[in-house]
């Protein structure tokens, strides 16, 4: 086993060696490619003295290698190729290396790998290094020629193209870059193309490319990168800055989507749609990826990030851009609740486990294994939190600031933070703690009414996380309004900036005591802890005017009836499904926050909720609370919920805009509602006429709930079995409506089918990664979930260790359930950490998810 080397933020050190410039030769072959690179190097003058030159390079086999055109003989290591600096020129010089590695043997997908007969690579965040000999690292950036040789009839790289010929193209990247973004794409494809003109009317050629057939099924994905294109240049100013933007769909990649520059390379479920094979769910994801790569083009790439520390720099500030854009596009409140619903059951809970860490780490053995929800969910809230704190002018002045100032460079938290403090006279000293502290912060609320005046007094509490037993007070910026009893604002919203450990705000001259809405729009991802008066939370989700915050009082409300339900036995309250009819039936409200409304807590939501409270959640006793629940909700509801179903089931022509989408969602939710009382009779018919993949696999859903759909099963596969995105879903739909004790041995079976390719990472995660989802039954009692996850994490991870350990996360909550679930969990985590030649990606995660029992 070799061993792991932590890397340090404190460490930091510039590069010995400035690359100039980078031409590279690709003679395609899949067991053979040969890679010529030749750099024009010189001295970095911030490294003074006679430095070796390291570079890296993993799996490469070198053919040759010379400086300046004379033979060398370097130090080669399974990590590294190292020459001495005796024998190097003391000024520029040129290294010539040719290498030869086996794509079609790459099935870790990083590097130049082979899906499907199509060449491809994923360089980010290390994997240029499997391609060539180079400094692979964000803050070496330089300009990159390429050639490709190969007979396949479409070859692209990054930039311009230059010159194409029978076996050849050559491309042209006029901008430097690091490693990371480095991209190539060879293949059998076709075009969907557009035009784009620029604000400063210069031509953009713009191609999708797939795999021949699916042409017809990009429109969307190109609608969207325009979108996203003029949005852009409307919201901040950036323009693009090549000839030509492309995109490639592959069938086999690790990720949603890779943002290298000019050539984005996109996992195909995130670029193909129809009506017929796309739910609004994937249109919306489609939307909000092509947007977020296309965003990476300044911030990300232009600017990128000078080591792996600042990841969050590029990807917390482009996921805030995406959120922005999506809501622009979109209903902008109905986004934000999904966005913090994200940020809840994927980052609260890595907060609130073994795996936290802070949105920029001081440390890491596998970068890989930092591309988590704190680098981009919590990373895009911190950029969220100082635009409410500086205000949008000031937002805006600081980013006009931060492009002029820091294009072309590889950047820091410090520069980002620092434009801000330029441009505003602000300390944000103490606003730095959310990048450095890990961790959910708890904001305590108390009130006070005497005579007019309201007090609000706030105490924060940072728990302690691994390697961060003691925090300071952050900066927290609170939006909150009054409303009067009969549910008038009496205070519209004000932010509120706490930063103390306790800190009271008063509001004078009152003529009745109010109703506060605290923390309004989720102004800061902290956990509110107040206990709301009687009756407050049904009153807010009748009355609140923030989207959010209405929206939240019900998700609080059907939160705390969940949990006493599974932990005391008590019926479901009335109060809550009062409430939430007077929401479903308001036709004044948006259908898709209707239909959000409706959508009850997540287990595992509950199981955190519980775990809050100082109790051990029971996963099943959760399980069949919310399925008492939405039995009660589908009686509660009654006829109106038929009427509502039949005033939403119209016939207009498709169109995957928010507002169909919005009355789709909320048809999709009664159509469930309505299954739990007739059975599946409605349910069946309307998959059976069904005009739209929503409408399908909601209705299939639906059946599959109620323990019907079996025939609907068959007749799907039969429809689609020849669709990898669609047969995703009816692999992963199945198991995640299982029951608990079920689940397993189905995820098992189907294991069997002979279209699971295990290799094919969205295949793996619809079945591996959709039980392990399933929070009753990868919690079962029997221990069949823990094994059957475990078994195959260690089938995957000699071949693709990144997703091997992405998935493996699924046990990071383990030390919250009671002792026999943990006795059952902790000897899968051992069995895995024992097993020979390990990955570092898995063992890294393994052994700090077992360090929390």
């Amino acid at each position: 086993m070799t061993e792991q080397k932590t890397v340090y933020l404190a460490d930091y050190q510039p590069y010995t060696h400035l690359v100039d410039s980078v031409d590279l030769t690709f003679r395609l072959a899949p067991s053979a490619t040969r890679v010529s690179a030749r750099l024009s190097l010189r001295p970095n003058p911030e490294r003074p003295g006679r430095n070796d030159l390291r570079l890296d390079g993993e799996g490469l086999t070198l053919v040759s290698c010379a400086v300046d055109g004379k033979a060398v003989t370097p130090t080669v290591e399974p990590d590294a190729l190292t020459l001495a600096a005796k024998d190097l020129p003391d000024g520029p010089f040129t290294l010539e290396t040719e290498v030869e590695i086996a794509p079609e043997a790459n099935t870790a997908l990083e590097g130049l790998y082979m899906s499907k007969g199509m060449y491809c690579t994923q360089c980010e965040a290390e994997g240029f290094r499997k391609i060539t000999y180079y400094p692979d690292r964000p803050d070496v950036m330089s300009r990159f020629k390429v050639r490709i040789e190969s007979d396949l009839p479409i070859l692209l790289s990054n930039g311009n193209p230059t010159a194409q010929g029978p076996g050849f193209a050559e491309w042209d990247d006029p901008w430097p870059k690091p490693a990371y973004l480095f991209a190539l794409v060879a293949g059998d494809l076709r075009a969907h193309s557009a035009k784009f003109t620029t604000a400063s009317e210069r031509p953009v050629d713009l191609n999708i490319w797939v795999r021949p057939g699916d042409e017809d099924r990009c429109a969307y994905a190109m609608d969207s990168l325009i979108r996203s294109m003029r949005w852009d240049e409307q919201v901040y100013g950036r323009e693009y800055d090549l000839d030509v933007f492309n995109i490639v769909a592959v069938d086999d990649f690790n990720m949603g989507a890779m943002e290298n520059k000019g050539l984005n390379i996109f996992n195909s479920r995130y670029v193909l749609a129809s009506p017929e094979t796309a739910t609004d769910d994937d249109y919306y994801r489609i939307e909000a990826i092509i947007a977020h790569e296309y965003f990476h083009n300044w911030t990300g790439n232009r600017i990128t990030c000078r080591d792996w520390f600042q990841l969050c720099l590029k990807e917390g500030l482009t996921v805030f851009r995406d959120h922005q854009f999506s809501g622009d596009m979109r209903s902008a409140a109905v986004r934000r609740i999904e966005d913090v619903v994200t940020l809840r059951s994927r980052q609260f809970r890595e907060d609130d486990g073994p795996l936290a860490h802070p949105v920029r780490p001081e440390s890491f053995i596998e970068i890989n294994n930092f591309y988590t929800a704190t680098v981009y969910e919590k990373g895009a809230e911190v950029i969220g939190m100082l635009k409410s704190l500086v205000g949008d002018g000031a937002y805006k002045r600081a980013l006009d600031l931060y492009f002029d100032r820091h294009d072309g460079d590889a950047a820091t938290i410090e520069d980002w933070l620092k434009v801000f403090e330029d441009t505003t006279d602000r300390d944000l000293s103490q606003f730095k703690l959310w990048y450095s502290q890990a961790g959910t912060p708890r904001l305590k609320v108390d009130e006070a009414w005497d005579d007019g005046v309201y007090t609000l007094t706030f105490a924060q509490a940072n728990p302690p996380t691994p390697g961060q037993p003691e925090k300071q007070p952050k900066v927290i910026p609170i939006k909150v309004a009054l409303l009067n009893p009969n549910g008038d604002e009496v205070v519209p919203t004000i932010m509120l900036e706490m930063t103390r450990e306790k800190q009271s705000f008063r509001f004078e001259g009152l003529a009745a005591k109010p109703v506060p809405s605290i923390l309004r729009g989720f102004s800061a991802p902290v956990v509110l802890d107040r206990k709301p008066a009687p009756g407050e939370r049904a009153f807010l989700l009748a009355h609140d005017t923030d989207p959010f915050n209405k929206w939240e009082a019900g998700r609080a409300l059907a939160k705390e009836v969940m949990s006493e339900i599974a932990l005391k036995g008590t019926p479901v309250r009335s109060d809550w499904l009062d409430a939430l009819a007077a929401v479903t039936f308001d036709d004044t409200l948006d259908p898709a926050f209707r239909a959000l409304c409706l959508r009850l807590p997540g287990e595992d939501d509950i199981a955190q909720t519980i775990h809050a409270m100082g109790r051990i959640p029971d996963p099943a006793k959760i399980h069949a609370a919310r399925r008492e629940m939405a039995g009660a909700l589908a009686i509660r509801l009654g006829d109106g919920l038929s009427r509502l179903y039949k005033d939403l089931d119209d016939n207009a022509p498709f169109s995957p805009s928010a507002s169909q989408a919005g009355r789709r969602a909320l048809k999709v939710a009664a159509l469930q509602l309505l299954t739990r009382r007739d059975g599946g009779k409605l349910a069946a018919s309307a998959f059976a006429r069904a005009r739209s993949m929503t409408e399908e696999i909601g209705a299939l859903a639906a059946l599959l709930e109620v323990h019907q759909g079996q025939a609907e099963l068959t007749s799907f596969a039969a429809r689609w079995g020849r669709d990898a995105n669609v047969m995703d879903k009816w692999y992963a739909l199945q198991i995640t409506t299982a029951e608990p004790g079920d689940a397993a041995a189905l995820a098992d079976r189907l294991i069997q089918t002979p279209g699971f390719d295990w290799k094919n990472p969205n295949r793996f995660r619809t079945v591996i990664g959709a039980l392990a989802a399933n929070h009753a039954a990868f919690h079962h009692r029997s221990g069949a979930g823990y094994r059957l996850v475990a078994d195959w994490l260690l089938k995957l991870d000699p071949l693709n260790p990144q997703t091997a350990a992405r998935v493996s996360t699924a046990f990071e909550t383990w030390p919250r359930y009671d002792a026999s679930r943990r006795k059952r969990a902790k000897k899968e985590l051992e069995r895995m950490l024992a097993a020979p030649d390990l990955s570092g990606d898995l063992r890294e995660m393994v052994e700090r998810m077992l360090a929390a029992g």
